[in-house]
């Protein structure tokens, strides 16, 4: 019996070996056991793993990042920066040009801006990517260094950056595209500089003409010949000379006023300073020729203690005599004042009642609460020099250089007018406007304006505009890219190819054929006629020379220099890593204990109306305990500030 239950049992075992074996070859799925794996009848060309080994558990994956960071990696990193380039040089596109549009923004405070310049409207746009952001800061750079050229560099970057996509999808390494746009850079440099001509800083007619050229693409052109004016103007009055050293602060000491109003027409430069400020008392004097100045940077007020202060008094006498000494120090302040024998004081803090009567008795005009960088223009235009201590005060420190004083009413406001300055190395530029939007791009137009005729002032050279020095670049990469050999060569012509987009954008924008005149255009260039260019207007070409469109060479360097090597820039990066803030989902979750919730927020913001705006977000749990719903409040105010502030200084 046992015999027979053997080799029934060895014989169920071979049919059952057979079975695993077909099994495991057809590949279907096995049961988590080792006996059906037992040594085949022939080996594995391979280990065959055995479940539930200890020598075969996987290793748990590492966890490097934080999971809730974004990377993006090699290739992906390298086109989404390319893509987000692109999309910002195509927002500003249309904006290049003497028939260039309009964009209208919408500021967070509910303000309109109505413009065409590059900056002004980048500034105005809220990016996420990081490479959008740099191209932004492009724009912020070049307005600083030459004030022209917002529109052209991000176009021109995006356009790079577009140019070396084919480049990257055939695996050319980042580095190689990079090294050839770099001798792009240097080959177009010395282009531009082989082309550029020099020009007299002191022929009134070639500056209006080259300042006129700059604004023939923005809002003001109708009205050119007066800003050339006002820029030119306002540049020679601020311009100093000492020995080799040149300075032309337009930033410092030429100050636009606007004042909605009137007409554009009537716009002019003040050779002097204007402040919107009145005399502290009625009775002062509101008109004074050749007056004596006298500039202070402190209060004439009673000094007060800088901790609290807390005094015993044992008799009433005693009480009268703190008042007397308040009375006798602001006497003591006045009477050195007076000493020098001023028509006018200006001070950056207070004038108190007492004080002001003192003055008004000495016949003297106070005006207080003047901004600094009013005060400094002030003590540039009259000569006088601004005192600290009213115990410092001396003769010398007295201004005279000013010849008419006085105050004007113009609609609701009053106007402090310093005029007929001698030499006063200060100026205002009083602007009249139909309405603040208007006045605020007429702004914004007439300060690069005076940047152009400034970059003149430092290197008067010029390179013709209307796309010609971008195509004479072109065809001279064009030219040169031929005498390069290996990989280099195909990056470095894409720049070429690049260059051709600000022509082209030009025909574009003004409804042109931008093949056909393209075409006619690198005709010319190749013949060396390199003078020839857009005409913005009608979309043909015109010899820049005859037609008088002429910019800056230091304008067009910058733009090249700035475009190229922010391309580059981008190129190299091939890894991005952005944190990002967990998502709040408030259905179904318990409500934060007290302490937790988020903080009420609060927002300030300088209005171009010269008012702080505080914004209020208040946020309150519901009643419901059980799911978080915040509810927010919006409050707002307005709070009109004594002391104007600049546009530009930050809270």
């Amino acid at each position: 019996l046992l015999r027979r239950i053997k080799s029934f049992d060895d014989a169920t075992g071979r049919r059952l070996q057979k079975k695993k074996t077909r099994t495991l070859q057809r590949g279907t799925k096995t049961k988590n056991d080792p006996s059906l794996i037992s040594t085949p009848p022939f080996p594995f060309p391979f280990p065959v793993p055995v479940p539930n080994s200890p020598h075969n558990k996987m290793q748990a994956p590492v966890i490097v990042m934080n999971t809730n960071m974004e990377r993006e990696t090699g290739r992906k990193a390298q086109l989404s920066n390319i893509m987000a380039a692109k999309t910002i040089a195509d927002i500003i596109r249309t904006c290049l040009g003497p028939r260039s549009m309009l964009k209208m923004l919408l500021d967070p405070m509910g303000g309109i801006l109505l413009t065409n310049d590059g900056n002004a409207i980048l500034r105005e746009v809220e990016v996420a990517h990081p490479a959008a952001k740099s191209m932004i800061e492009l724009s912020r750079t070049q307005d600083e260094e030459v004030g022209d050229g917002t529109t052209s560099v991000i176009v021109l970057a995006g356009e790079v950056l577009a140019q070396a996509l084919p480049y990257l999808e055939r695996n050319i390494h980042p580095i190689v595209i990079i090294s050839a746009f770099k001798k792009a850079l240097d080959d177009a440099v010395k282009i531009v500089d082989d082309i550029s001509i020099p020009v007299d800083v002191n022929n009134q007619e070639e500056m209006l003409q080259l300042i006129k050229s700059a604004l023939g693409t923005k809002f003001v052109a109708r009205w050119s010949d007066l800003m050339c004016k006002l820029a030119l103007d306002a540049v020679r009055t601020v311009a100093t000379e000492e020995g080799d050293r040149r300075e032309v602060d337009i930033k410092r000491y030429a100050r636009v006023e606007k004042i909605p109003g009137g007409e554009i027409e009537e716009s002019r430069v003040l050779d002097g300073i204007m402040l919107n400020k009145d005399v502290t008392h009625p009775k002062m004097r509101r008109r004074i020729e050749q007056p004596r100045i006298v500039l202070l940077d402190c209060p004439l007020e009673y000094k007060k203690g800088e901790s609290q202060t807390n005094i015993e008094i044992t008799k009433e006498t005693d009480w009268n005599r703190i008042l007397q000494i308040e009375e006798e120090q602001i006497k003591l302040m006045c009477e050195q004042i007076i000493a020098v024998k001023p028509d006018l004081v200006f001070t950056e803090k207070g004038v108190s009642d007492l004080a002001q009567h003192y003055f008004m008795k000495a016949n003297i005009t106070a005006i207080r609460r003047v901004r600094k960088t009013d005060n400094n223009r002030i003590a540039r235009a009259t000569g006088a020099t601004i005192v600290n201590r009213v115990e410092d005060l001396k003769e010398s420190d007295v201004g005279t250089r000013c010849g008419l004083f006085k105050i004007e009413k113009i609609g609701d406001e009053y106007f402090t007018y310093l005029s007929d300055c001698k030499d006063p190395k200060a100026c205002t530029i009083i602007l009249r406007g139909p309405s603040k939007d208007i006045i605020n791009e007429v702004e914004r137009n007439l300060q690069d304006a005076m940047c152009v005729a400034r970059n003149v002032f430092f290197n008067p050279r010029l390179a013709p505009g209307g796309g010609a020095t971008e195509m004479a670049v072109s065809v001279g990469l064009d030219e040169r890219a031929k005498l390069l050999e290996g990989v280099e060569q195909w990056p470095y012509k894409a720049v070429a190819e690049a260059m051709e987009v600000i022509p082209r954008t030009l025909v574009q924008n003004c409804g042109g054929n931008a093949i056909k005149v393209l075409t006619q255009l690198r005709a010319k260039h190749a013949n060396g006629e390199h003078s020839w260019g857009i005409d913005g207007h009608a979309g043909t070409i015109v010899d820049m020379k005859d037609y008088g469109i002429w910019e800056p060479n230091a304008v067009k360097v910058q733009t090249i220099k700035t475009a190229i090597e922010s391309a580059c820039l981008l190129l190299r990066v091939d890894d991005i890593v952005s944190g990002v803030s967990r998502k709040k989902d408030t259905g179904g979750q318990q409500a934060p204990a007290e302490g937790e919730g988020p903080d009420n927020e609060v927002c300030l913001s300088l209005g171009s109306d010269r008012r702080i705006y505080f914004l209020f977000v208040v946020r309150t749990l519901s009643p419901n305990v059980k799911t978080c719903d915040w509810k927010e409040v919006v409050l707002k105010w307005e709070i009109e500030l004594d002391c104007d502030m600049e546009q530009n200084e930050v809270i």
